[in-house]
């Protein structure tokens, strides 16, 4: 049984049929789907989702190419949308200097409101970050001083010296079906350096389709081949990886396993 610890069904290519992703995300043996949400304008929908299937969870947040239309989310927001039983996870937020969607002041002071409301509420952080592994190392190692909170990088597609700052601060790393790609060889290798009980698998749905379904809208059942690759590479059976991984989701989204 496996977990998507990071989808995003309210997202065109998803939206539209829904049921029938849930349906092959569960004949394929995906018994649990965090259901993540990037602008304020999608928090009700993403959030009905989770209260309509049992197996569905969702988190609040605003993502960095967002950042300049959302300048009035404030942490006291999130905390209380945050209260919802069905919310497990604060995000995704984060650092995007690739796109330059938003400013980068506004991404960072966005950043650092999230961080305010993972720690204020307990919830874990869910971190974006592209091109800008300074930046986020120095505001989570900033921040982690003020006082502790937990968080997952997702999508890792950083440096090994990334993912060693990341998990030197507890942070759980997440993989999403680039792992699969044929010009992945350094991701798969920086895979090597992440601990068993720090992993997640993802599939950023309805992005990245992993290999066999490049091409197509990716879903969650596709987090199998993602599963899939990483077996071989790190000489780990699947069926461990599987439940370790779904034991990290449970151990790190505690609210969704209270």
């Amino acid at each position: 049984m496996f977990v998507d610890s990071h989808c995003h069904l309210n997202y065109a290519g998803l939206a539209e049929r829904q049921q029938e992703v849930l349906a092959g995300a569960r004949a394929a043996g995906v018994t649990t789907m965090l259901n993540i949400s990037t602008r304020a304008a999608e928090w009700n929908d993403v959030l009905a989702v989770a209260e309509r299937e049992p197996d569905v969870w969702a988190s609040v947040g605003i993502h960095p190419h967002d950042a300049d239309t959302h300048e009035d989310i404030e942490t006291a927001l999130l905390v209380e949308k945050a209260r919802h039983p069905r919310v497990i996870g604060i995000g995704e937020t984060g650092l995007d200097f690739f796109y330059d969607k938003s400013d980068r002041d506004r991404q960072r002071a966005s950043f650092r409101r999230h961080i305010a409301a993972a720690r204020e509420t307990g919830l874990p952080l869910i971190v974006h970050t592209r091109e800008a592994e300074e930046d986020t190392k120095a505001i989570m190692a900033e921040e982690m001083g003020k006082g502790a909170f937990t968080a997952v990088i997702h999508c890792f597609t950083g440096s090994a010296d990334l993912a060693r700052a990341m998990l030197d601060l507890g942070c759980y790393i997440s993989l999403s079906g680039i792992v699969t790609f044929k010009n992945a060889a350094d991701l798969r290798a920086t895979a090597h350096l992440v601990p068993r009980d720090r992993l997640l698998i993802e599939t950023d749905s309805p992005f990245l389709a992993p290999v066999p379904h490049r091409g197509k809208p990716c879903e969650p059942a596709y987090v199998i081949e993602t599963a899939r690759m990483l077996s071989g590479e790190l000489d780990w059976p699947i069926e461990d990886l599987a439940r370790e991984t779904s034991d990290n989701f449970f151990g790190l989204f505690a609210k969704a396993s209270a």
